[in-house]
């Protein structure tokens, strides 16, 4: 059934995706050449359809003249894999605490069936995805990350590292090519230990060093909501600041948006928090005028 158009009459189907078309030509000249990290998780990751509108939407960014840039989480497989050796997960303020064992899964996983898969997804789109992690040409160097503990000291959170420095001359070429980076999180410390670092912090300081146009961080949630449920946007650090302040903002949403500030105070120009069960969730965001998320500014 055809939609109706401004004065009620039906807007035929060709009329409604030369509409689409029209709307996106801006967005497409404003971003060509420009870089965009995507931080791809939840079910956008689980969902068959999903993956496949996920793939299609990266391979076209990069078709229509934008860097695309994926960083992937893989939380669910890492769980499967470890429920088949008889262990569980355990998380310490959203961080997997990561053992010499938890961090040989997590290699395996994160490093080898995930970014393998979306890497093909990809490809089978028409893209030209290249896998790599931080340990690739030791593009991201990290060190083991101190978490305070409460009454004092730090905890021990195994192989959890944070980001010490990032080198974007591997990215950089990947684009130059023609190519299109899928990273998975993990990097190798001065000590030659490795370290799984969570995809967030990874995709935010990726979108700082490689001075992304915008950051987009696909979640399992419309984006960021008020106590009522309604979804806030056109948000700025300040405004987020005095909303946490408040306890509008809280709980699980709070260290999701911890790297989206971030790398919103460190310049990116657009963040954005989007609801990645939403069919083709990216292209809507990046090339539509309504969106389906939450827009950060960085001022």
């Amino acid at each position: 059934m055809n939609a109706p158009g401004p004065s009620g009459a039906p807007v035929s189907a060709p009329a409604e995706k030369a509409r689409i078309l029209a709307e996106a030509l801006p967005y497409i000249k404003r971003f060509h050449g420009r870089t965009i990290v995507v931080k791809y998780g939840g079910n956008a990751m689980t969902d068959e359809v999903l993956k496949k509108d996920f793939a299609h939407d990266v391979a076209l960014l990069k078709l229509v003249g934008m860097n695309p840039v994926v960083v992937h989480g893989g939380g669910p497989q890492i769980e499967t894999a470890l429920a088949r050796l008889g262990k569980k997960g355990e998380f310490i303020q959203g961080m997997r605490v990561t053992d010499a064992e938890t961090m040989d899964i997590v290699e395996m996983v994160l490093g080898g069936q995930v970014n393998k898969e979306v890497v093909e997804l990809i490809n089978q789109a028409g893209g030209k995805a290249v896998g790599l992690t931080g340990q690739d040409g030791s593009f991201i160097r990290a060190r083991k990350m101190q978490m305070a503990a409460e009454g004092g000291g730090s905890l021990d959170l195994g192989q959890v590292g944070e980001i010490e420095a990032i080198d974007p001359a591997v990215i950089a070429a990947l684009e130059v090519a023609g190519f299109i980076p899928v990273v998975a999180p993990i990097a190798t410390g001065a000590d030659g230990t490795t370290y799984n670092i969570n995809a967030d912090l990874v995709a935010g300081k990726l979108a700082e060093v490689l001075r992304a146009e915008k950051l987009v961080v696909l979640t399992n949630t419309p984006g960021v909501l008020d106590k009522s449920g309604k979804l806030l946007t056109g948000l700025t650090p300040r405004k987020i600041d005095d909303l946490v302040d408040k306890g509008v903002i809280s709980g699980g949403m709070l260290p999701k948006i911890a790297s989206v500030l971030d790398a919103a105070r460190a310049g990116v120009k657009a963040c954005h928090i989007i609801d990645g069960r939403v069919p083709h969730a990216l292209l809507l965001e990046v090339l539509t005028d309504e969106g389906v998320g939450t827009l950060i500014r960085s001022k």
